[in-house]
């Protein structure tokens, strides 16, 4: 009898888990919506998302195991530099372990109080939704190359803004009000 072929878009965590389940496959990063709508498209090789989902339970003393997923997924986009405005790769690189409980108010306080990532065990889960929120939290935060590839454009303005003009000392305005009338004359 053939095994019943599993739908990553509706995954059973629970039997999934249950049966020590391991999914793997390939999404192009335009089926991620949310994620291609947050770079500027793929990097140029154009390579998709890859990402892997293994299940397992541990064992709880005295009571039923602990519900886990090892979510993991690599990817590379294609952002804009906040220095240099151009694009730059952004290699994306998701491994996380995430602990499923029977409630959403269990899963809250749980969430809270340990480092662990905790969500409520659902009948049903949109597994590409999942990876596609962990490769989000991914992204960095503010996109820069560490030497952008091309010297950045300097108008007039900020170059007279970088170099300070010099100054007058303000103690050598004092000094002109301490001397008497005559001195430092010739």
């Amino acid at each position: 009898m053939n095994a019943k072929p599993i739908d990553p878009r509706r995954l059973d965590v629970g039997a999934f888990v249950a049966a020590a389940g391991e999914l793997s496959g390939e999404w192009p990063l335009t089926e991620l919506e949310r994620l291609s709508g947050s770079v500027l498209g793929a990097h140029p090789e154009g390579e998709p998302i890859h990402w892997q989902v293994q299940g397992e339970q541990r064992p709880v003393t005295g009571g039923e195991p602990e519900v886990w997923l090892h979510v993991t997924a690599q990817g590379c986009v294609s952002m804009q530099c906040q220095r240099c405005l151009g694009p730059m790769p952004a290699a994306l690189d998701v491994d996380r372990w995430i602990r499923f409980v029977r409630d959403a108010s269990q899963a809250e306080a749980l969430d809270a109080e340990l480092e662990e990532d905790v969500l409520e065990l659902q009948r049903h889960m949109d597994l590409r939704e999942l990876v596609e929120d962990e490769l989000l939290l991914e992204l960095p935060l503010v996109p820069r190359h560490e030497a952008c590839p091309q010297p950045l454009p300097m108008t007039p303005e900020q170059d007279a803004v970088d170099e300070p003009s010099p100054r007058p000392n303000p103690f050598a305005a004092l000094a002109q009000l301490k001397k008497k009338p005559g001195e430092g004359e010739t």
